[in-house]
């Protein structure tokens, strides 16, 4: 396969767009550098509502404003689990994270355990920087890790990262939670591989608990109330660091080689009530009091597969090949879809007998909007009965979206065409559609382990 790639010394760029099927696939020079450059900059507990440019009603984000100014909007792009290790399971793998037993956060091996999940996810299986590696990348991951960690996990260049420094991982190269100590790492890779195609993984803290804003922050937003003032402080924060590794990418010269991907691991954090002020886990910083994230006006927040939960902020840019400017409200793409996008607009072909869950989007990337071929599952077992954690399992087939909790039997069907922000349960109108869905939910489920890879786990299950 051609490598997929962008230079300043192309053809005009509306030549190449009414010459080329794929304005990415163009012959590259010789001194060119043998694909383009990747950054996956993927945020924390981000409600799709918490930008300016979404309707944000206390929230500032210029730089990812300015990136879908510059690039496209998606608003149908879920992740494939409302907490974080999961979801981020599925960026790494291209897999929904039910195939590896990981259906919650990684915690304690206790908690692991009762929950029937592995303690880290399976170096030896699907890992999207390693096809990347050994294709010639520079790999990097800098920020949140969360895939396992304390002793006896495997360390992240296991996964296939030539340089990495993360918190909640292996401990190996540790930086702080607070401040944008993992975007100080990811420029510091860039600037040392401007020279040779790279893939970055930026997994910002901001907005998760618990939550360190900065003065500077603070005195700008002092007009809002207590609880926004934090967050919008967060919130701004995140979106600088977005800012700076735009503002590199121009300085380094390597811009319009360079796609980025900006998303979050799953909506809002619920608002707590004044006691939690001071986060309760007894590290630094402040709790949830001030989680006041915003869904965009989506039903449920983080830990629910209602939309409010899933449906996230998705800004894809790329200079000369994403087209500028535009909102697509048509795609249905989802995160276990990065994996093949990415190795496709890098040149690299799937590895043999590999059959990631989701497909490559990139005609979506470049502007034409796509119908997606697979339906998208979510598993999540939150232990949860309340009124929008309840789902326990997913499924998005063509306009539907049925959800399920096979122990309460519970069932509600959603038209996700006509009704963005699922407000309307429709399963009772449409019994053979939820028919139809529930089996292909059931044919699913047969085809998911019953227990974790003992290798990855610290002590052998019983």
């Amino acid at each position: 396969m051609q490598p997929l790639y962008s230079i300043a010394r192309w053809l005009p760029i509306v030549a190449v767009s009414l010459l080329l099927p794929n304005p990415a696939a163009t012959v590259q020079a010789d001194d060119s550098p043998a694909g383009p450059n990747i950054i996956f900059i993927f945020a924390d507990d981000w409600g799709y509502g918490d930008l300016s440019c979404h309707g944000s009603s206390f929230c500032q984000t210029p730089s990812l404003d300015q990136m879908a100014a510059e690039g496209i909007d998606f608003t149908n792009f879920t992740v494939n689990s409302p907490v974080c290790s999961p979801s981020r399971v599925a960026v790494m793998t291209g897999q929904f994270p039910a195939r590896q037993c990981i259906h919650q956060h990684f915690a304690g091996v206790a908690s692991n355990r009762k929950r029937g999940m592995p303690d880290w996810l399976d170096p030896q299986g699907p890992s999207l920087p390693r096809m990347l590696q050994q294709a010639g990348y520079k790999t990097g991951h800098f920020g949140k890790w969360h895939l396992g960690g304390g002793a006896g996990v495997p360390t992240e260049d296991q996964y296939g990262y030539d340089d990495f420094a993360t918190f909640n991982g292996s401990k190996k190269k540790e930086i702080k939670k607070d401040g944008l100590a993992s975007v100080d790492h990811a420029e510091r890779f860039m600037r040392a591989n401007k020279d040779e195609p790279f893939f970055v993984n930026l997994w910002l803290h901001e907005a998760h608990l618990a939550h360190f804003p900065q003065e500077r922050y603070l005195q700008k937003f002092s007009e809002l109330n207590e609880q926004q003032r934090v967050y919008a402080s967060i919130i701004a924060e995140g979106d600088e660091g977005v800012g700076r590794i735009l503002s590199l990418l121009k300085e380094l010269a390597i811009d319009e080689k360079t796609l980025v991907v900006f998303s979050t691991d799953n909506g809002p954090e619920a608002t707590r009530g004044p006691g939690d002020k001071i986060h309760r886990k007894g590290e630094p910083g402040l709790g949830g009091y001030y989680s006041v994230g915003e869904s965009g006006g989506l039903k449920g927040r983080k830990r629910s597969l209602f939309a409010g939960g899933i449906r996230v902020p998705f800004i894809v840019r790329w200079p000369a090949v994403v087209p500028a400017g535009r909102v697509d409200k048509t795609s249905v793409i989802t995160a276990v879809d990065l994996l093949p996008t990415f190795l496709h607009v890098a040149g690299v072909s799937l590895p043999e007998g590999f059959a990631p869950d989701g497909e490559n989007v990139f005609a979506a990337f470049q502007g034409t909007p796509i119908s997606r071929t697979k339906p998208i599952f979510w598993q999540w077992r939150g232990g949860e009965s309340k009124e929008y954690t309840w789902p326990s399992t997913g499924i998005r087939d063509g306009r539907w979206k049925l959800l399920v909790n096979h122990e309460q039997q519970r069932i509600e069907l959603y038209d996700e065409q006509n009704d963005w922000a699922e407000t309307q349960n429709v399963a009772q109108q449409n019994p053979e559609i939820v028919e139809q869905l529930t089996q292909k939910i059931t044919a699913w489920e047969s085809t998911l382990p019953t227990a974790p890879n003992e290798s990855c786990c610290v002590t052998k299950r019983k």
